[in-house]
């Protein structure tokens, strides 16, 4: 009888436990639900580049730093975490990144690599700090002239910007985000400068896109695969994924891969510059452009306003769908037709 006695009050004790224990354990499941209805809800902040809510405040300065895309540079680390990039020849036929953060803070980034003048214009029209390890001649120019907020690896070689031992040089400079930010603290520079938004497409917007199916689409760079820009539309995920000579662009450190809510596509005069393969890069008169979001491409106009490259639909700016963008700068001859293949599933 005592033993049943000590077994009926543990089994009592047991169930006060659990009916305790209910209560939290529904209050989490509460506080999730909660949680995700919010999020689907209209948020008070939304980044400027990205379109994306926030609870909290969206300000700050973008960064945007040159990316190497060297195949001995590949994969590169950060770009993951990009709110756009802009993918141009840098020289020859080798194309190179131009990397801008805003809404997230990327731990590290690199390998950094050096400027040209044409990226420092598209990095001014975003108010951004410059980030570059080296410079053509017409970029050393512009950035001792005080053109943009800028921390080269030239002069911070050692500190702010670190060698990888895994790779060799001029393909293993990298720099972490804090570095970013105490050498601007250092410099002086303006962190609290917010770029301008883009123009987003609302949810009906979003979902009632149209235009050519556009499942897969190819961006060649000249006759050289290597730089090749290949996106796929990844239908369960609502994204684009990126390869480059037939391998998934993903971050070096976290292996995630590149996922892109917008490509866009524009044609611009390149004219030779110099040695090496230099060139000039026209980007204010404006052009032929391709818009791909969501599986569909449509034709638009690239347009220079303030400094910015956007597009234009009907003579309006087109709308962004919410998430991440991929810029594609190729040169107008051969232009669009020549150098673009759009496949649907």
């Amino acid at each position: 009888m005592r033993k049943w006695a000590v077994a009926l009050v543990a089994c009592l004790l047991l169930l006060s436990a659990c009916s305790k224990e209910a209560p939290k354990t529904a209050d989490k499941e509460k506080k999730k639900a909660v949680a995700s209805e919010k999020q689907g809800k209209d948020l008070p902040y939304t980044f400027p580049l990205t379109g994306i809510g926030s609870e909290s405040s969206t300000d700050g300065r973008a960064f945007a730093v040159m990316i190497n895309n060297f195949p001995k540079a590949r994969p590169q680390s950060g770009l993951h975490k990009a709110d756009i990039v802009y993918e141009m020849l840098a020289e020859g036929e080798i194309t190179r990144f131009l990397a801008v953060f805003q809404s997230e803070k990327p731990e590290t980034v690199g390998p950094v690599r050096s400027a040209r003048d044409y990226y420092l214009h598209l990095a001014k029209g975003l108010d951004s700090i410059f980030i570059a390890h080296g410079y053509s001649k017409e970029a050393k120019q512009m950035l001792s002239n005080g053109f943009i907020d800028n921390i080269n690896g030239i002069a911070y070689d050692g500190t702010l910007f670190k060698r990888a031992d895994f790779r060799v040089a001029p393909h293993n400079s990298y720099i972490t985000f804090d570095n970013m930010l105490k050498g601007s603290k250092k410099l002086g520079f303006d962190l609290y400068k917010t770029p301008r938004p883009f123009t987003f497409l609302k949810e009906n917007a979003v979902k009632g896109l149209s235009g050519k199916e556009a499942s897969y689409a190819s961006v060649a760079y000249f006759s050289n695969d290597i730089y090749t820009s290949v996106y796929e539309y990844d239908t369960a995920l609502g994204k684009y994924k990126r390869y480059s000579n037939g391998e998934l662009t993903i971050d070096l450190d976290t292996k995630q891969p590149i996922l892109l809510d917008n490509i866009f596509i524009t044609e611009m005069s390149h004219t030779p510059a110099g040695e090496g393969g230099l060139r000039d890069i026209d980007l204010e008169s404006g052009g032929k452009g391709l818009l791909l979001q969501r599986g569909k491409a449509i034709e638009v106009e690239w347009k220079n306003s303030g400094g910015r490259i956007l597009p234009y639909l009907n003579g309006a700016e087109a709308g962004l769908v919410p998430g991440k963008t991929w810029v594609n700068i190729i040169p107008q001859d051969p232009g669009i037709p020549g150098s673009v293949s759009l496949e649907a599933n």
